[in-house]
């Protein structure tokens, strides 16, 4: 057998169904790539080596080998609880709290038989669009470690590109799963609002915030999200789904089938373009290009469309944005210093909003969802491409002044908000490599429900393209 991290997830899940490896032999091959390669990357800030051990072990003598994910290591973002662990939110805030009881999500990964590894590493409370924060080293992508690996879930998309995990779980309230996978040459899909009941958004403000999958084949992708959404004991009726998981095809058999002919419409607009320069970088250009010609190639309707202006959007959301860091647990002049310019700049404008304008921008970006999915409804998916620009520098977004610091955040990444704010569905595929070696990506954005589709689309593109056989250099 290939070294394990060589292989695909679902590669190395077959070879544990067949005892090929054990659940403890792959937690020690990943513990000892982690100890050698994370101190030049920045993926980890935690990392639970004797639990995971303890955790393979129970997962081999305890659980059924039915479950979804048995025996496959995996890492917890750090803004999701799990008992006994720390937990920093990439705060300076939060250094030293250890949480008494885990969050839904990673109890169900961990009900799916999963092995957590550890921590990943994430901007502070995962407000930016990039993983450099005061708590924890910067989160670099493995294809040039001068440069970020995006964010908010950027040190899980570090540890999945440079095979330090199978997998990752992240999540997406802005495009923090489809960012860092389009910095790290990764697949990365956001769900649909609702679909994953342990991370679905609906308890979140203006319902952005969902859980999804972070992976180098669509395959994979889709047998961890697949981990999510199933049923767990004692929750079977599934309180924050809007479509009641296990009632259709798992989503993998899309993922591997990759059937289908669909109209698809390619789309170069953004909700930000009237109140931002947003300029499409050639590298950018050439992955949308690539991925048309791939599309075209494929038999698919292909059909150019733009979104119609909305001037009541930038405000709506930055409002929104603002409001989500109100409620942060910094009252004291010393705990406010503890955080970093950028949050003390949202907190403060959010704690500052009244109820009217708070509602005004809910109703705002109600009114948005509505019309974007109205105008997209004629298509399967809709191809735009996943970032503006290629993968920023460490340490090229302005630290001191938020306002421009939030200014650069759009110019990067304007194509990824808009789908948190009308709750679709969408996927990042790692379509391109630059000459120098960089990963650019793309964006399908599905219709409600419309993963299969996003799944059977990009597993089309991937036997075309074969973007999981680059594999970027090793940190030396």
């Amino acid at each position: 057998m290939a070294d394990p991290h060589e292989l695909t997830a679902l590669e190395q899940w077959q070879a544990l169904q067949n005892r090929e490896i054990s659940p403890s032999e792959l937690t020690e091959h990943y513990l000892a790539r982690i100890e050698k390669f994370n101190p030049a990357l920045g993926a980890f800030v935690t990392v639970t080596t004797h639990a995971a051990r303890a955790r393979a072990r129970y997962v081999e003598e305890r659980m059924p080998r039915t479950a979804p994910l048995w025996g496959l290591p995996f890492a917890d973002k750090d803004l999701y609880l799990r008992a006994g662990v720390p937990v920093g939110f990439g705060s300076r805030l939060f250094e030293g709290f250890v949480p008494d009881e885990s969050d839904d999500l990673v109890q169900a990964l961990d009900d799916a038989g999963g092995v957590s590894l550890g921590k990943t590493n994430t901007p502070e409370f995962g407000l930016a669009s990039y993983t450099e924060s005061l708590a924890a080293p910067p989160a670099r992508t493995p294809w040039n470690l001068a440069l970020g690996a995006g964010g908010s879930s950027g040190g899980a998309a570090v540890a999945v590109a440079a095979r330090l995990l199978p997998f990752a779980p992240g999540s997406d309230g802005g495009g923090s799963i489809r960012i860092p996978a389009a910095a790290c040459g990764l697949v990365g899909l956001k769900p649909g609002r609702g679909r994953v009941p342990s991370a679905s958004g609906i308890d979140k403000l203006g319902g952005l915030a969902v859980g999804g999958p972070l992976a180098r084949t669509v395959a994979d992708a889709a047998l961890l999200l697949d981990a999510m959404i199933a049923p767990r004991d004692g929750h079977p009726d599934h309180h924050y789904a809007l479509r009641a998981p296990g009632d259709e095809t798992p989503l993998l058999a899309a993922a591997v089938r990759g059937e289908g002919r669909f109209q698809l419409g390619v789309m170069t607009t953004s909700a930000w373009d009237d109140a931002y320069d947003i300029t499409i970088a050639p590298e950018a250009q050439a992955a949308l290009d690539l991925a048309v010609a791939g599309f075209a190639a494929l038999q698919h309707g292909l059909e150019e469309t733009a979104l119609k202006p909305d001037p009541s959007y930038v405000p709506a959301f930055r409002a929104l944005w603002q409001a989500g860091a109100a409620t942060i647990p910094a009252d004291t002049d010393a705990q406010i210093a503890l955080l970093e310019p950028l949050t003390q700049w949202l907190l403060a404008r959010g704690r500052a909003l009244s109820a009217r304008d708070l509602a005004e921008a809910l109703a705002a970006l109600t009114a948005f969802e509505r019309s974007f999915i109205r105008q997209l409804s004629k298509f399967d998916a809709v191809l735009t491409p996943a970032m503006a620009l290629t993968p920023r520098p460490v340490g090229w977004y302005d630290a001191d002044d938020a306002e421009a610091n939030f200014a650069q955040q759009v110019q990067y990444t304007p194509f990824t908000s808009m789908i948190n704010v009308s709750g679709l569905p969408a996927i990042v595929l790692p379509v391109h490599q630059t000459e120098n070696g960089l990963p650019m990506g793309v964006q399908l954005i599905g219709r409600p429900g419309g993963e299969a589709t996003l799944l059977a689309l990009g597993a089309q593109l991937e036997r075309r393209i074969r973007w999981q056989d680059r594999v970027p250099p090793e940190p030396a």
